[in-house]
Formats: C-alpha cells, structure tokens, sequence
C-alpha cells in the first residue's frame, strides 16, 4: 500500500487495485480553475458484478470478525484522518470547490462518524422474549443485511460517503461505493485507501467510478446488494426506491434527497444573532447544501431591519479562490449547476422578485443573489436551489410564518429564531421537518442524533443508533427445548 494517495487513477476493483474496463476516461476537474487533477479509467457493468460479487463473498468472514477488531479498524480509520488531515482538506479544496472553512467542518463531520461508529460494533445487541408455546425458548439476533451499495453525493463527498461508509463497515456489512463522477476521489477512492491502510480485509470495500447510463441501474438492479443509500435529488432517489422495491430482487433503501429549508425569523428575534447564522445557513459551501437555507422567512415588524443588515454582510463576503483562507464563496461545481443558477436567477426577476444583491458571475463563480418580494409560487420558493441565491418573504404573523415554512413538498431541515425557548419549541414541532434548529442555522449534524427528512425529502435516518437498526436486520431463531405437542 503505498503510502500517499496522490496515486489514484486505479480503482478498487473485488479485491484488487486494477484500471476500470469500460474503455473510458474520466478527467477529474479543479471547479475553481478548471485544471487536470487526474484521469480514471472508468469501471463497467462487469466490475460492478465482480465487485457485488466479491463482497457477498468476503462478508460472512467480515461479519465473524470480532466487534472490537471491526471497532479497531475504524479507530485506526481516525487516526489516519489526522496524519492526513492536511492532504484531505488540500483533496476536498481542489476538487469539490470546498472552501476551507468548509473542508474543515466535512473532515470533522467525517471523522465524527467513523468514531460513532466504532463505538456501534459493540452496540449491537438481541434479546430473549418470553414464548407462547410450552418449552420453547424465543431469541432475536441482530445480524449486518449482507452488502451495502451506496450512491454518494459532489457536494459533501468525503462526509456523505463516510456517513454511510463507517457504520455499514463496523456492524459487519460488505460495501460497494459509487461515488459522483464530480468527486470520485473524496466520495470513495481516498477513503478505500485510508480504510485499506486501517486494515480492512480486501474486497469488502470496492469503489465503482462509471457513467451512470452504464452502470446507474445495475447497481440499484443486481441480486446482491441488500441495501441501497443514496444522498442526491428527489427525482433520482424517487427512481431508486422505485427499482429498490419493484424490481426482480427486493431491497432496502435509505434516501437522503432535496431539500427546502425555511429560516423563519419571529417578531421577537435577535436579529443580529439571526442575520450571522442566515449568512453561514445559506452561503457555507455556495449554498451546495441540502439543509442549505432556501427560503427566509421573516415577520413583516423586523422584515426590513433583517434585509438590511443581511444585504450588507452579504455584499461583503469574499468570493474567489478557495485555496485562499478568507474566501467564503468557492467556484459552483460544475458548468452545467452554474448555468442553472444563472437561469434561476433570471427566472425569479421575471416572476416579480426584487433584485436587492447580485453580482457578475466570473467562470464558476457565482456571487451571493438576494431577493425579497418572493412568494410560495414562485420557482425560487419552490425549487430547491442549490446555490448562492436566496429569496426572503415577508410573513404577517406567527401563523402565517409557519403556513409558508410547510408549503413545500420537502421537509429536511428548517430553523426559527426567537427570544422564547418555548415558543420556538412550540412553533419547530409544528414544523413539518425531521430536523428543526431553534436559534440556529438548518445546516446541522451530530452523529449520535437522527439525520433525514420528511415528504419528499427522503426516507430513513442516519446516525447513532437509527443507522445501526437501518444496516442490520432481526432473526427470531426459536428453540424447542421440550417436545412439543402437536395436533395432528
């Protein structure tokens, strides 16, 4: 195993580090510059199957190896993040367009987990029932599913991999990785070598780079994988629940999908304290999050104080490099994302929406826009936006804040500010939302709390003890210790 990951045109193939055979390249990009990282020869439908196949293989030894041994590994996993810590972040700058401010809360959020789930090894636990029948003995053993396929994201590639990475691998589960074609290196290929070097047997864990028209379905489709997870859009992961459950071979599947995150500002708020955590909420990583803010929602007695300090922070937020310290604002992830942003924009000044912030966009770089005048109907309200672009409303009142927070399809995260504890208790469980943050920003994550949405934002949860019970499954094995009357 060499010893920089600098080496990383090859992929982890069933078991070996081997060229893709679809006969294609990928060149992975800088977003910010547009240069050369590395070239990957890309995987196919065969190296998919062999590699399924492989880790069904490899797993029931896996799953036999002792949970403090499992545990071990991703302890060793730690401290292999903090030898690297310098090159992972310089890997997530270059090619994700992460800031560093955002590079270093991924790599702590990634580091985070993988320690959460060390301590899941040894978390796993069955029970003994009391049995209806006369001298019988009831139990139920919580077992790893088998092999675990996940489809990870270009926003938060290291983090949102790992988040499913960690915890599939420590409670005894196989996984293949197919990472975005954006990220292969820090959605899998970087974390199959930290995991190699940690010492993880080979072939429980293969990395996929493939176009997704040649491989996208074959790897939701095939016999072996038992789960599928899957962070990106609503449509797509509409699509994989679909084949998941309706195709020839039944499988699980945790969904983490689009998002419409409203930050509501009551009558009572601080406002300073509300504008800081808005401009981190909506700008952190250009806003490529899916608990990003999408929508503010402010009452009409604090609206215009709220706009006027949040157009001005706005307006000076540093948009460039993101090698550069000071750069809060990075390069948009690809040119395709941009041109959309770009038409969003334009969308939202012909529905009426009142221009307060824009700027020139320069290549990839997209500089904060913000809109007030927005209503619900209006694409920038409806539409999850994925980007440096934010609406903001105006609510009459407390009711009418809340009625426009849950006018939305989606329900991952969302956020309130007021000067009342209780009252902000009282209005987040009326939220329509798996996470709302009272005081805070909806750009949360803990892994011992539950991470996932509701309506359309995705099915499941992730972290702590809702993801051990998502990657394993319950045996009731019954033991007839007395002859049992029968009968017949």
């Amino acid at each position: 195993m060499p010893r920089d990951y600098q080496n990383l045109e090859q992929l982890p193939l069933a078991g070996e580090w081997r060229a893709g055979r679809a006969g294609k390249t990928l060149e992975v990009l800088d977003p910010f510059d547009q240069s050369s990282l590395l070239s990957i020869s890309m995987a196919n439908a065969e190296d998919l199957d062999a590699s399924y196949r492989k880790a069904r293989d490899v797993q029931p030894d896996w799953a036999q190896t002792p949970a403090s041994e499992r545990a071990g590994v991703m302890h060793k996993a730690v401290e292999l993040m903090d030898e690297r810590r310098e090159e992972l972040l310089g890997w997530l700058i270059r090619e994700s367009g992460s800031t560093r401010i955002k590079a270093q809360a991924e790599l702590a959020a990634a580091r985070a987990i993988t320690l959460e789930s060390a301590a899941m090894a040894n978390r796993v636990a069955g029970m003994a029932m009391e049995a209806q029948v006369p001298g019988k003995e009831s139990r139920v053993f919580r077992k790893p599913l088998g092999v675990i396929g996940i489809i990870s994201p270009w926003n938060f590639p290291l983090h949102l991999t790992q988040r499913s990475l960690a915890p599939a691998l420590a409670l005894g589960n196989s996984v293949v990785i197919k990472p975005a074609s954006d990220t292969p290196l820090t959605g899998g290929l970087l974390l199959a070598r930290l995991f190699e070097e940690a010492g993880l047997p080979a072939g429980v864990l293969s990395v996929v780079v493939g176009s997704g028209s040649e491989i996208g379905d074959a790897f939701v489709d095939h016999e072996v994988p038992r789960l599928i997870s899957f962070t990106g859009s609503t449509q797509v992961g509409k699509g994989i629940g679909e084949r998941a459950v309706g195709g020839d071979h039944l499988k699980h599947v945790a969904l983490e999908l689009g998002g419409n995150s409203p930050f509501v500002v009551l009558d009572d708020a601080d406002i300073e304290q509300a504008v800081d955590a808005a401009l981190v909420g909506k700008f952190l990583h250009q806003g490529q999050i899916c608990m990003a803010i999408n929508r503010i929602i402010v009452d009409e007695s604090v609206h215009d104080a709220f706009v006027d300090r949040f157009v001005a922070r706005a307006r000076a937020l540093k948009v460039g490099d993101p090698a550069q310290d000071d750069t809060v604002i990075g390069p948009i992830i690809n040119a395709k994302q941009r041109d959309g942003l770009l038409e969003m924009i334009e969308t939202a000044k012909g529905e009426g929406a009142q221009v307060m912030l824009e700027g020139e966009t320069q290549g990839q770089l997209v500089p904060p826009h913000v809109f007030t005048e927005v209503t619900n109907d209006m694409s920038l309200a409806r539409n999850e936006i994925f980007g440096p672009l934010v609406g903001i409303q105006k609510a009459r009142d407390e009711a009418h804040a809340l009625e426009l927070a849950n006018g939305t399809e989606y329900g991952l995260s969302a956020s309130v500010f007021t000067a009342d504890i209780a009252r902000g208790e009282r209005f987040a469980r009326q939220v329509e939302a798996g996470m709302v943050h009272v005081n805070d920003m909806p750009v949360n994550d803990d892994p011992r709390a539950p991470f996932g949405g509701e309506k359309n934002s995705g099915l499941g949860r992730f972290n702590g003890d809702w993801v051990l019970e998502e990657f394993t499954t319950d045996q009731w094995v019954s033991l007839q210790v007395e002859p049992r009357q029968y009968p017949f």
